[in-house]
């Protein structure tokens, strides 16, 4: 028992520590630009040694992935959560906004995470990474959304239209980001997203298109 506890205790120091590098990595990329930033300048800032840093990341670029992987990990895991008998958009709409909220737990952190957004978007090395990453996230929302409506996603088109309208609407939502939007504002750009795609969304299974 008292093994089991130290090493959730030493797990949570080194996630602790992860975080802490994270985190002044993308402030200094955020506001000093991708190529100018050095990991020598990321682990002065977060007052820890060139050592460490290479114990959790390989590179400045992989600081950016795996936040990144965890924001797609954030949306799958939440769909998975929601209620079976949800309708796909309230369900899609709840998991899309959880990686969002992070984003917005704090009025200091919104700025700094809308700078990472815009990094990671207008950088074509970083942005080359966003899409291979969105690919992860669609097999994962696929499978989700299939299980949903006891689909089988290698015949009927519905989970992978429906993961990719979910990515698209994230995609604007991020490219729609403004200095000095809050949390209200990217919750109204969410919600006027998915009024878009709604119908196609909940539209029952099998139902034919309009002609």
């Amino acid at each position: 028992m008292q093994s089991r506890v130290n090493t959730g205790v030493a797990e949570r120091k080194r996630q602790l520590v992860a975080d802490e590098l994270r985190d002044a990595a993308l402030m200094l990329l955020a506001t000093r630009g991708f190529d100018t930033v050095t990991v020598d300048d990321i682990v002065t800032e977060a007052g820890m040694s060139r050592r460490t840093f290479n114990r959790y990341y390989a590179s400045k670029e992989d600081v950016v992935v795996r936040f990144l992987a965890d924001m797609g990990a954030d949306i799958v895991a939440a769909l998975a959560a929601r209620p079976a008998g949800e309708p796909p958009s309230v369900a899609l709409r709840h998991a899309v906004w959880v990686p969002l909220a992070a984003c917005t737990d704090h009025p200091d952190h919104i700025e700094r995470a809308r700078k990472v957004v815009r990094l990671v978007l207008d950088t074509p090395a970083l942005q080359a990474r966003w899409l291979e990453r969105q690919t992860q996230w669609r097999a994962g929302l696929i499978a989700e959304l299939a299980a949903r409506r006891g689909l089988d996603p290698d015949t009927d088109p519905y989970p992978r239209i429906a993961a990719g309208m979910a990515l698209v609407v994230f995609d604007t939502v991020l490219q729609q980001w403004r200095p000095g939007d809050d949390e209200q504002r990217l919750a109204e750009l969410t919600d006027q997203a998915f009024a878009v795609v709604a119908p196609a969304l909940d539209a029952p299974a099998g139902a034919p298109a309009p002609r």
